[in-house]
């Protein structure tokens, strides 16, 4: 038990115990998002930096976010363009969220699908301008490799579009990633319904998971946190002590030799 406490994520030499990232959108009340962030166990969690009341004038969210015990992630939520998510990540920085950001630029309203071009423009800018940036994207091992080449201090590959729930849907992909992509953790970032979506990301042997909606979504968003906190847990556990080989034919739980007869 106490090798699984040692094995923390690092990010940008950073560490967190915990492999779960969430999201603060979609939720009834702050009060709902703050009792499910804690119930996650996670020590990151995300904040659209366009969506939160930055002068503090009247009740934010971030009211509900002891800065003391959660990393604040700002993304770029919203953003189409690389100019404009340049511009939100260094608005988060100037009224003190961070420096680091979830680099999110979208392509296309309908999916939400990521526009990678873009996201690797931004990339190499906001890494020049001194931000710990975590590139949102798509499972392309090609711009996967160029966002890492560019500074990224990881990729976020897609599971399935956005706020889906639709589960892992291109493993085959997820996992040739899993294989090419090395120096920078690999986070499974959209797709995640429930709990055994992110128990499958972490058995693939990604470094983490980042969901939102998986959790905010459901008919009890508190106990679905805490699902999703176990489920991190086991999955990475069962990546690191290795799942038996798959075989065709049945083979005996008890062996017959020796057996007297």
């Amino acid at each position: 038990m106490r090798d699984t406490l040692q094995d923390t994520l690092r990010i940008a030499g950073r560490e967190m115990r915990s492999r779960l990232i969430v999201g603060t959108g979609k939720y009834k009340s702050f009060q709902e998002n703050a009792r499910a962030l804690e119930a996650s166990g996670a020590d990151m969690v995300t904040v659209a930096v366009r969506r939160v009341n930055l002068d503090r004038s009247k009740e934010s969210l971030l009211d509900f976010i002891d800065p003391k015990k959660y990393i604040l992630l700002p993304n770029t939520a919203g953003c189409y363009t690389a100019d404009e998510a340049v511009r939100t990540a260094h608005l988060g920085r100037e009224v003190g969220l961070s420096s680091w950001v979830k680099l999110e630029v979208i392509g296309d309203q309908a999916t939400l699908y990521p526009d990678i071009q873009a996201t690797l423009e931004a990339t190499r800018i906001l890494v020049k301008d001194g931000f710990t940036v975590l590139a949102y994207t798509s499972d392309d091992i090609v711009f996967a490799k160029r966002l890492v080449d560019a500074g990224a201090a990881a990729v976020m590959p897609l599971g399935a579009p956005i706020g889906s729930g639709l589960g892992m849907q291109n493993e085959a992909n997820l996992r040739i990633l899993r294989e090419m992509i090395t120096g920078v953790p690999l986070i499974l970032d959209a797709g995640v319904g429930t709990a055994s979506d992110a128990a499958i990301a972490m058995e693939l042997g990604y470094d983490a998971v980042l969901m939102n909606t998986g959790i905010a979504a459901a008919q009890e968003p508190v106990l679905m946190a805490e699902a999703m906190k176990h489920a991190v847990i086991a999955g990475r556990m069962a990546y690191r002590a290795g799942r038996m080989p798959k075989k065709l034919y049945a083979t005996a739980s008890s062996p017959l030799e020796g057996v007297v007869r």
